[in-house]
């Protein structure tokens, strides 16, 4: 499926993907949101989520396809010398090169940066991984339940749970992914001024640790360190969406103007007499006894009466949705944000749009995810391979024209 979108930003640029799981391929379906042509290669086996979560096909789990629309998918072995020969010529048409092979299995395969940049000086090599390859931890395996835990997100659950918990999301690598995707397109923004390529390497410990002390490096800001890490109005048990008498809320007034408003439209005016109530500075500095008298007022009344209540004030809160419920959300719907596409062997499938608004050059999707080794025939056509140089190329082992 290709769509009679309106070019994207990145239209006419080629990346070619070398990764699996989430981090690398999550990035590279970022610029393919945004028009680029991402030639992903897999092993005859396939990146390992197409067999993760749901499914209507063997190799099209519902891991695989929220990861990898605007792809097209090409099988080559990159152990096999003919598979990784016909991967150069893959490389040496291409604008990006996203990777997230361990650094010494890269260099083996002559997929460094040295080797492929010889090739093609224009290049942009993208290495995303674990960790900056200078430091002790430089190429140890990581993944995201590994880095939560390193970057202090796992330590700061103990404020909720009591204990060190994993955020129930896959935390580190979707935040990497969108780090590495600008990181790639401001490369591409300075090849286009210089005409030179160069190396982006995106490590997942170091853009989480810069990621969570962003308010929790605090008095640790100044050296010698003025106070302790950790910013107590977002790391307290008190945060945390607040019962209702039929369902929680999630409610943050944050003027003074709008905490005065929420007190008179409950009738306790006089709350707002209090100095530890009256003044954002008052309010900082006793965060508990604050949030505690929220929790009383909201268990009141019911989240519809507090809707009606709430609506029209422009004071900041919500309605606590399940994930059930982020379909049907009727904002996200009457935006258009969930789109049904049909697959001729999927079915019907959805996918959310993508949240940039780009009004002259949209982001948008353009492929439906691809079958493995779906565009094997055609990309190679493309580099000058013809029918019988593609049946020769897999009796060598370098590809696999009818992959599981």
């Amino acid at each position: 499926m290709s769509s009679g979108a309106a070019p994207g930003p990145l239209t006419g640029m080629t990346v070619v993907e070398c990764a699996s799981i989430v981090l690398g391929p999550l990035a590279a379906q970022y610029l393919g949101d945004l028009g680029a042509d991402v030639i992903k290669v897999e092993p005859a086996g396939g990146d390992l989520t197409r067999r993760i979560g749901p499914r209507r096909s063997p190799a099209m789990g519902s891991f695989f396809l929220t990861n990898n629309r605007n792809k097209r998918s090409v099988v080559l072995d990159l152990k096999n010398p003919a598979g990784r020969a016909t991967l150069d010529r893959l490389v040496d048409r291409a604008d990006v090169f996203l990777h997230s092979i361990r650094g010494a299995a890269a260099q083996r395969l002559g997929l460094d940066h040295a080797t492929l940049a010889a090739r093609n000086p224009r290049l942009v090599y993208c290495h995303v991984k674990g960790f900056a390859d200078d430091g002790p931890y430089g190429g140890k395996p990581a993944y995201d339940d590994i880095v939560q835990s390193l970057s202090g997100l796992a330590m700061l659950q103990t404020v909720v749970t009591g204990e060190p918990r994993y955020m129930p999301a896959i935390f580190a690598d979707k935040v990497t992914a969108v780090h590495a995707a600008y990181a790639m397109m401001g490369a591409l923004l300075h090849r286009e001024r210089t005409g030179a390529g160069q190396r982006v390497d995106v490590p997942m410990f170091e853009t989480m640790a810069g990621f969570n002390t962003v308010e929790h490096l605090w008095g640790h800001t100044f050296e010698p360190p003025i106070g302790p890490m950790g910013y107590e109005p977002v790391s307290t048990a008190a945060r945390r969406p607040f019962p209702t008498l039929d369902g929680h809320l999630s409610f943050l007034p944050y003027s003074d103007v709008q905490w005065k408003r929420f007190f008179s439209l409950i009738g306790r005016d006089d709350v707002m007499d209090d100095p530890r109530f009256a003044t954002f500075a008052g309010r900082q500095e006793n965060v508990s006894l604050v949030w505690g008298e929220i929790a009383h007022q909201l268990t009141l009344r019911t989240n519809a009466e507090w809707t009606e209540l709430l609506g029209s004030e422009d004071i900041p809160f919500a309605v606590v949705n399940s994930l059930e419920q982020l379909t049907e959300d009727p904002h996200l719907v009457d935006t258009g944000f969930w789109q049904l596409h049909q697959d001729p062997v999927e079915g019907t499938l959805r996918f959310p749009t993508s949240s940039l608004g780009l009004s002259g050059s949209p982001a948008g999707l353009r492929r439906l995810p691809p079958r493995l080794g779906e565009h094997t025939r055609e990309v190679l056509g493309e580099i000058g391979l013809d029918d019988a140089a593609i049946e020769h190329l897999a009796a060598e082992g370098g590809t696999d024209l009818d992959p599981a």
